[in-house]
């Protein structure tokens, strides 16, 4: 729904006035997503007042709504009890999130509070790393003995049924709780009652380990076009399953963290955090900037008697900086995709390099002939034209190489390789292409002077 200014002045008019019957009257058709995008214009108090107004299932959902950094502040208001109340609610891989959110003590306070049940689902998920699939994966979920009819399976559905939101496929397993397939709930439908659950049952099923990064299994999900995936241990035990919410939430969470990166912000942070924060977020890329700019300039002041005997030169720095930059940024932005994806695991770094050599070749001819036409037609020097022309062609290749290998060995080190798209490519591409750019003059006036 779209929030007019009217619509949240009027909302916040309600909540100053307590006024309950309109507040409930106009959140009742609402999804949780969008009062919680409306608790953002409130203070924590009056956010506060509308959740422990609502339904606690509702209540539930826009807490597990909120980002981490918001709700984590915003639950300093409440206390065990009143978590507790609304945790009971939730599924239990948001219920952890939101319970790794807080303190120990805080946390152990809620636990002791909570059924046991609940108590029991939650206590199974806290050890997990939260972005490993152990960590991601919920434990409520319908699952049914491979020695089962479709009849005692419909009853176990609607039994199970209570404490799962949504439901993609029943899991079956057999009498230690081992993973042998999944039944699709078409298929329970149009079976006989009394048909056995193992002539229906599709053994080729896809499950993950719980120690799997979420990242692999966001890409088992998407090339499988799947809405759920189980979890299993080492032994194949069902342990819970993953549903496509999650994982999406897992994707924008780390899109966000690598733009952040290609843009040379250093933490995760919102628009609306503290100066401080977002300053030293920003900072150390903006000094590595300016220092990089600091050192292009003193390697202009190393070639000033060049300048000073073709002053031409000059007019074409701009450019030969902002061809490397753009040449590093496209290549190692490729790479970047490719490693994310995991698109080309059996291409080998050889391979790799010798097709960007070949596109960049490519680029270099075409790039190069362009500016040597330019340089001809408007400064009629041929010897500046080759000189422009030579170092361009020269910045393309090395340009390409270094934006193919800075992703591939910040890969190997384990640092994100998004970092090689951004900030340290570009300065690192401008230092090179100076550099480039008057050695190849000075070599080129060298041989034949004006």
């Amino acid at each position: 729904m779209e929030l007019t200014a009217e619509w949240i002045a009027a909302f916040e008019q309600a909540v100053r006035n307590r006024d309950d019957d309109y507040i409930l009257r106009i959140t009742a058709d609402m999804y949780p997503a969008d009062i919680s995008a409306i608790l953002h214009e409130l203070n924590s108090e009056d956010s506060k007042y509308v959740i422990q107004l609502l339904p606690p299932n509702v209540g539930a959902d826009i807490l597990s709504n909120l980002e981490p950094d918001i709700r984590k502040e915003f639950l300093q208001l409440f206390t065990a009890a009143e978590i507790a109340a609304i945790v009971e609610y939730m599924d239990s891989d948001d219920a952890v999130d939101l319970l790794n959110e807080q303190p120990v003590r805080m946390r152990e306070e809620v636990m002791a509070l909570l059924s046991e049940e609940q108590s029991n689902y939650i206590k199974d998920l806290l050890h997990y790393e939260p972005t490993c699939a152990g960590g991601l994966m919920a434990t409520e979920l319908v699952k049914a003995n491979i020695n089962w009819t479709v009849q005692r399976c419909i009853e176990e559905i609607r039994r199970q049924a209570e404490n799962v939101e949504k439901i993609y496929s029943v899991y079956v397993v057999d009498d230690n709780d081992i993973l042998i397939g999944r039944l699709p709930l078409k298929q329970i439908v149009i079976a006989k009652d009394y048909e056995p659950i193992k002539n229906l049952v599709i053994e080729d099923v896809i499950a993950v380990e719980t120690y799997r990064d979420g990242e692999e299994v966001a890409a088992l999900m998407q090339k499988y076009d799947l809405e759920a995936i189980p979890v299993v241990n080492v032994r194949g035990k069902l342990l819970g399953r993953i549903t496509i919410d999650d994982i999406v939430d897992l994707i924008v969470e780390q899109a966000d963290k690598d733009l952040q990166a290609v843009s040379g912000i250093s933490e995760d942070i919102e628009e609306d955090d503290s100066v401080w924060k977002l300053t030293r977020a920003r900072l150390p890329w903006l000094l590595i900037g300016m220092l990089g700019g600091i050192l292009g300039a003193r390697f202009i002041g190393i070639f000033e008697r060049d300048l000073s005997l073709i002053p031409a030169m000059a007019f074409f720095i701009p450019l030969i900086t902002a061809t490397g930059g753009n040449v590093g940024i496209q290549s190692s932005t490729i790479v970047v995709q490719s490693l994310a994806e995991d698109s080309s695991p059996a291409v080998s770094i050889w391979q790799r390099l010798a097709k960007v050599m070949l596109v960049a070749l490519l680029n270099g001819l075409v790039i190069s002939m362009v500016v040597f036409a330019f340089n001809i037609l408007i400064f009629n020097k041929i010897l500046l034209a080759v000189v422009v022309s030579v170092a361009l062609f020269s910045v393309v290749i090395l340009a390409s190489l270094m934006g193919t290998i800075t992703p591939l060995i910040l890969d190997r080190f384990g640092i994100n390789p998004a970092l090689a798209s951004g900030p340290f490519i570009t300065t690192a591409n401008d230092l090179l292409g100076l550099a480039v750019y008057f050695l190849v003059a000075r070599m080129i006036y060298a041989v034949a002077p004006l």
